[in-house]
C-alpha cells in the first residue's frame, strides 16, 4: 500500500514538538509558582521559547523522518536543534535583560521537554516500524542495473521490512542495453514508482541527468547505489564538483555536526553541574581539605585530543606523597588512598572538578579516559591502535569505564581500550546519554574504585 500518509508526518511532528514544549513550560511554571498561569517574565519566557523553536525547528528540519528509520539520527537532529534553541533563548533573555526568569523554571522546562520528546519519538518510531512491517505506509520502488548489486539491495530490503519498500519492478543491465533512452524513461515512469534505485557501475551522464530532472518533476526520488561493500562506518561522501567520491579511512574523524552537538551539550551540561552543584563542591572542598594534610584539589598532566597535554583536576583522594616512587595506577585496597578519598572514589565524587576541564574544552563529558604519557608509551608498544583514541577528546566517563572500570595495570588498560574503540564507531548523542545514565547507576551503587 503506497498511500502517502507520511506526507502529513512532518507537520504532525512539528505540532507535537511545539505542544510538548508548551506543556513543559507550563509544568515548570506550576512547579516553581504553584500555578499554571504564567505571568510577567514567565509569560515572556514561554512566548520567546515558542517563537525561537519555530525558527530553529524549520532551519534544522528536525521534524522530518527519513527512510530508513533511524531513531538515533532523528534524536541527533533534535538535540542539535534543542542546543541552538537554548543558546538563542539565553541570548534573547540577556539582550532584553529578562533577568528575573527563574533558573529553576528554565532548567525544568528543558529537562521536561527533552524527556517528553524522547518518549514521543520512541513511540512514534515503534509505531511506524510496526505499521511498515504490517505492509502499510510502503513505497513502490524500481531497481535498475547490475544484477549482483541489485540482489544485494533486494536482500537488504527483505531483511528490513521496517524500511517500507515494495519492489514494483527490476530492470536488468542487459534489458537496458537493448532499449533507447526514451524507452527506458517510459518504462520507468509508467509504473509511477516513489523511488528509483540505479545499481549501475557506469551510466550515461545525459540519461542520469534526465532521470534526475524528471524525478524532481514527478516527485520521484532517484538514488544511485555503489558497488562497494563497506566493513566499517568510516566513509564520507565528498563531492568534487560533478564527481562524487567516497572517502574511506580506518580512522574515524567525527563529522562537524557531531562535534558541534557534543561541544554544545558539554558546555550546557558542565555549566549546569558547576552552577547547580556549587554547594556540593563547597562541602567536598571542606571535607577533603580537613580530612588529610594537603590541598583539596589535585592536578595532573594528561594527554588529550591530538596528543596535546593538559592538566586534569580532581578532588585529592590520596596522600600528598602518593607517587614519590614514580607513576603508578591505583588498585583495590591501595594504601595511598586516604579514608575520605576511598569514599569519594567509590562514588566518583573526586572526578567532579573535571567538569571545569569540560567547560574549558580540554575534555568532553563522554570519551576515552585520558592517560599519562608514561602509560600511553607502554600501551603503544603492544597496541598501536590506541593512537586512534587520541583523535577524539577524552571524557569524564566512557563506555570502558562503565563496563570495565578503572585499570590497575597496562594489560587492563589495553583490555578497556577495546570498549572505547567500539565507541568510536558509534559516536552520537544517544550513545553519550546512554553512557551517562549507566555512569549515574555506577555512582548511585558506589561501584567505583
Amino acid at each position: 500500500m503506497s498511500t502517502r500518509y507520511s506526507k502529513y508526518l512532518p507537520g504532525f511532528i512539528f505540532i507535537c514538538d511545539l505542544l510538548l514544549l508548551n506543556i513543559a513550560g507550563y509544568i515548570a511554571n506550576f512547579i516553581e509558582f504553584s500555578t499554571y498561569r504564567p505571568e510577567n517574565a514567565s509569560a515572556l519566557f514561554i512566548l520567546i521559547i515558542n517563537v525561537v523553536w519555530i525558527f530553529t525547528s524549520f532551519l534544522s528540519q528536525s521534524f522530518k523522518v527519513r527512510r530508513p528509520l533511524l531513531l538515533r539520527d532523528n534524536f541527533n537532529r533534535f538535540m542539535l536543534t534543542l542546543i541552538y534553541h537554548l543558546l538563542i533563548v539565553f541570548g534573547l533573555l540577556y539582550f532584553f535583560k529578562v533577568y528575573e526568569v527563574s533558573r529553576v523554571m528554565l532548567i525544568i522546562t528543558y529537562i521536561t521537554f527533552f524527556g517528553l520528546v524522547v518518549v514521543h519519538r520512541s513511540l512514534l518510531f515503534i509505531s511506524l516500524d510496526f505499521i511498515r512491517k504490517k505492509g502499510f505506509n510502503h513505497r513502490k520502488i524500481i531497481i535498475v542495473g547490475d544484477e549482483k548489486i541489485a540482489k544485494r539491495l533486494i536482500h537488504s530490503f527483505s531483511d528490513h521490512p521496517e524500511y517500507g519498500y515494495d519492489l514494483a519492478d527490476y530492470i536488468t543491465e542487459s534489458q537496458i542495453l537493448q532499449m533507447t533512452e526514451k524507452e527506458i524513461i517510459e518504462e520507468l515512469f509508467s509504473k509511477r514508482p516513489d523511488e528509483i534505485f540505479i545499481c549501475y557501475k557506469q551510466l550515461d551522464d545525459e540519461l542520469l541527468k534526465n532521470l534526475i530532472q524528471l524525478g524532481d518533476l514527478h516527485f520521484i526520488k532517484i538514488k544511485v547505489v555503489s558497488d562497494l561493500m563497506l566493513s566499517n562506518s568510516f566513509a564520507t561522501l565528498v563531492n568534487y564538483h560533478n564527481v562524487p567520491v567516497l572517502h574511506l579511512t580506518s580512522n574515524h574523524d567525527l563529522p562537524l555536526k557531531i562535534r558541534i552537538l557534543k561541544r554544545g551539550f558539554d558546555v550546557i551540561f558542565s555549566a549546569l553541574v558547576l552552577i547547580g552543584g556549587a554547594p556540593i563542591f563547597v562541602v567536598l572542598f571542606i571535607l577533603t581539605k580537613f580530612s588529610s594534610k594537603g590541598p583539596a584539589f589535585y592536578k595532573q598532566e594528561r594527554v588529550g585530543l591530538n596528543e596535546k597535554p593538559f592538566f586534569i583536576y580532581k578532588f585529592r583522594s590520596m596522600w600528598i606523597d602518593a607517587e614519590k616512587h614514580g607513576p603508578q595506577l591505583s588498585s583495590d585496597h591501595d594504601p595511598r588512598v586516604t579514608p575520605w578519598g576511598r569514599i569519594m572514589r567509590k562514588s566518583r565524587l573526586d572526578e567532579l572538578p573535571q567538569f571545569w576541564n569540560v567547560f574549558k574544552g580540554d575534555m568532553s563529558i563522554v570519551g576515552p579516559r585520558p592517560e599519562r604519557q608514561y602509560f600511553i608509551e607502554r600501551i603503544l608498544e603492544h597496541t598501536p591502535n590506541y593512537r586512534k583514541l587520541l583523535r577524539v577528546k577524552p571524557g569524564i566517563t566512557s563506555i570502558g569505564q562503565v563496563h570495565y572500570g578503572y585499570a590497575e595495570n597496562v594489560d587492563q588498560m589495553r583490555e578497556r581500550m577495546r570498549y572505547d574503540l567500539v565507541y568510536l564507531q558509534n559516536v552520537s548523542l544517544n550513545s553519550d546519554l546512554n553512557i551517562i545514565l549507566k555512569t549515574l547507576r555506577v555512582v548511585v551503587q558506589g561501584k567505583g574504585k
